[in-house]
């Protein structure tokens, strides 16, 4: 047996969860991964991605020395015909590279050394800057990043740029969740521990295929129900592998949870299920919510939504009366034009029967990416400092001012574009100039062929990226970065737990750290500019971290220290603080949790007689978001094509059968895949995974936003299918190939 010269402890890379892992070393590769059973997170237990995806470190196809496009560097015209600077067509990114195609010339990469490549991005950087002012920069941080990373980025184009430009993918996640958390309660994280779902007596999933999407969360839900006798109601329009092992399922229509989960507060309120001690004494605004029910009865709710009205009593009936009740929820909540409103719905639960600020109870959203709660955390939004300051309210820019040595009244006051804004404001006169740290919007923002156009519009586009993905090969400039097995720094769990992440071995080629190249970038940009110096030189990422916690007072007393072996959850007010697993146990950050009465909005496109089905994306067990990772490992091998799921009644009816080709066609678009014929899905209901550029389910959906959250309407859209030939097995518009 093959013996490790050194195991390195870090934290998992995919999803929120954040298990241990055990990196086993030899000859500077990993050869396995395992986990220690004493793991608070994971009790050893661990995904097939978890254990098995982190290959994709060693791809052949993974990018490891900067690249700029041959346009930018200094040629004679006996080199270069035409130097785009003077070309009429200047800000044409398609003739810059073919999406479609592997060909991109003639404006095609060469290699260059660190010096070239950030000495050309910091030039044209203040070039815009200088031309066109703050608004013309932003920037997208990254989930899949550490803490610190997140946190230098976010503060570079602050404190240099000037600008509130600046977002991650919490946009195209949990916007709506953050945003009606914030409203109700002044928070925005998960209120508990996810092993607390050990301690229910009732829990209710919703809009979360947790099997797939959180699988040791899942584990425990299982243990919860099998083991502990728990009762499990699952609200999800597919039968998911949690409805096996629940008590009640609620199978609605795609985009109805308002009218569904408001019929269960109007059952608790008629049927005098209230906690009217807790709602006295912890929250405002019950009258007018009462209010707001009188017509959500279950019957009104069953007719939108499609659940028979008795199951919504008794669901209703069952959370309101456990001694400890949680909710766990998904993306099927906050993914839609009303997400905001979604999430409220499910808070008000809580706060009608007391179910929150107690172990076993509360609301837990469960955060997608590995550390989407922690770029959060480090201001990586447009709308908050770091530790959710805003940035418009009085004394928070000041304190960032004093800490990065920027003149007082220096940072920007005003709220800035969210992702899915940054895109639409490429123009003329509007954004032209996006840096982007490890995300792919041409797989993640809804409609691409309108993506698409927009990120052509850019005048100066860098990505900092472990691949060419389908984004990058529209870049100007390519820098090189190094995955979590080369990295040190911390990434934030859905529990709000802090891990460390430590490097295994040295990065290959001649790939960076984010936070090395953010510093070195940064340092270049000041000189340029003159501005003030603040600091860039850290001798260890865990400086990084303490800058930030001297300001963000819940992360205060977290050091590297102090998480050596175990995660500390936040808020850690200081040093001595153990961390706290439990929030709200005897107020809200806003004081009193405050009810929003919310009215039943339909989704932005209803099906009709042209297109008849409700489509609906998501991810599967084997994949991860876009896909830049597992598509570039062996899992791929498990799940390598995409396929459309369609129920036994509809196939019949469009004369479909399992593995055939099918063309589904959306308003924006079409896509050309196979049919997964089952029952997993409902009648009218079509679902197809978003990790596959060969048939990417973004081409499909709708950009309508939530107007609060600003966050796309994924989950549900009208559409249709036929049956299709084989040779029509790529789309057009997403056979671009994987760079």
């Amino acid at each position: 047996m093959l013996e490790p010269e050194r195991i390195t402890r870090t934290t998992c890379p995919y999803c929120g969860v954040g298990c241990t892992l055990d990196l086993h070393v030899r000859d500077n590769f990993i050869y396995k991964v395992t986990s220690p059973f004493d793991s608070v997170v994971n009790k050893g237990n661990l995904c097939v991605k978890g254990r098995f995806g982190y290959d994709f470190v060693y791809h052949p196809r993974r990018m490891t020395r900067p690249m700029v496009r041959r346009y930018l560097l200094p040629v004679s015209s006996e080199q270069l015909s035409v130097n785009r600077r003077d070309a009429p067509e200047w800000g044409n990114r398609s003739l810059m590279t073919d999406p479609l195609t592997t060909d991109t010339s003639p404006w095609d990469w060469v290699e260059t050394d660190w010096d070239t490549a950030l000495n050309l991005t910091a030039d044209k950087l203040v070039e815009i800057y200088r031309r066109d002012g703050s608004d013309a920069m932003a920037v997208y941080c990254c989930a899949k990043a550490t803490n610190e990373d997140n946190y230098l980025l976010q503060k570079m184009f602050r404190a240099i740029f000037r600008t509130n430009n600046v977002d991650h993918c919490t946009r195209l996640c949990h916007a709506g969740s953050v945003v009606a958390l914030q409203q109700a309660l002044g928070t925005s994280a998960m209120s508990n521990t996810a092993s607390e779902v050990l301690l229910n007596d009732v829990f209710i999933v919703t809009g979360s295929n947790t099997t797939e999407n959180h699988p040791i969360i899942a584990l425990q839900m299982k243990e919860a129900v099998r083991k502990r006798g728990a009762k499990l109601i699952v609200a999800d329009p597919r039968r998911i592998e949690l409805v096996d092992f629940a008590e009640l399922w609620l199978p609605l229509k795609p985009g109805t949870n308002v009218p569904l989960f408001n019929a269960m507060a109007h059952v608790i309120v008629q049927e005098n299920l209230v906690n009217w001690e807790f709602v006295r004494t912890r929250t405002e605004g019950i009258d007018t919510f009462i209010a707001s029910l009188e017509k959500f009865t279950p019957e009104f709710a069953e007719s939108i939504c499609g659940v028979p009205a008795e199951d919504i009593r008794r669901a209703a009936r069952l959370y309101a009366t456990a001694k400890h009740a949680a909710i766990y929820w998904g993306m099927g909540i906050s993914q839609l034009s009303h997400g905001t409103a979604s999430a409220l719905t499910l808070i008000h639960l809580a706060l009608l029967t007391g179910h929150i600020g107690r172990p076993g109870t509360g609301l837990n959203p469960l955060r997608g990416q590995n550390n989407v709660q922690g770029a959060s955390d480090m201001g990586a939004m447009p709308f908050h400092f770091p530790g959710y300051m805003r940035v418009d309210a009085p004394g928070n820019a000041e304190q960032w001012e004093r800490l990065w040595n920027v003149e007082p009244g220096g940072l920007s006051r005003k709220p800035g574009l969210t992702t899915t804004e940054i895109l639409s404001h490429a123009h003329p006169g509007g954004v032209r100039a996006l840096y982007i740290m490890g995300e792919n919007p041409m797989m993640t923002e809804p409609n691409l062929n309108e993506t698409r156009r927009h990120i052509e519009q850019l005048e100066f586009l860098v990505v900092q990226d472990l691949f060419l993905t389908e984004t990058a090969v529209y870049a100007d400039v390519f820098l090189p970065a190094t995955p979590f097995a080369e990295k040190e720094g911390t990434f934030t769990n859905t529990d709000r737990r802090v891990q460390r992440v430590r490097a295994a071995h040295p990065p290959r080629g001649l790939s960076r750290p984010d936070s090395d190249i953010i510093c070195d970038l940064a340092r270049r940009l000041e000189a340029r500019l003159g501005r003030p110096t603040a600091r860039w030189d850290y001798a260890h990422p865990s400086e990084i971290l303490r800058e930030m916690a001297s300001v963000n007072r819940d992360y205060a007393g977290i050091t590297y220290e102090r998480i050596e072996k175990v995660g500390l959850q936040y808020p850690v007010p200081d040093e001595t603080h153990p961390g706290t697993p439990t929030l709200f146990l005897e107020s809200f950050p806003r004081g009193r949790g405050r009810f929003i009465p919310v009215d039943y909005v339909p989704c932005a496109e209803l099906p009709d007689d042209e297109y008849p089905f409700i489509l609906t994306t998501g991810r599967v067990l084997e994949h991860w978001h876009g896909g830049s990772m597992t598509r570039h490992s062996d899992l791929d091998e498990l799940y390598p094509e995409a396929r459309v799921e369609i129920h036994p009644a509809d196939a019949e009816l469009h004369g479909i059968e399992n593995g055939s080709l099918v063309r589904v066609t959306t308003r924006r678009g079409q896509v050309t895949l196979r049919a997964h014929v089952t029952e997993k899905t409902t009648v009218g209901v079509l679902f197809i995974p978003m990790h596959f550029h060969e048939a990417a389910a973004n081409l499909l959906t709708t950009d309508a936003l939530d107007p609060q959250a600003k966050i796309p309407e994924f989950k549900a859209c009208a559409a249709q299918v036929f049956p299709a030939r084989e040779e029509e097995t790529h789309s057009p518009a997403a056979a671009r190939g994987r760079y």
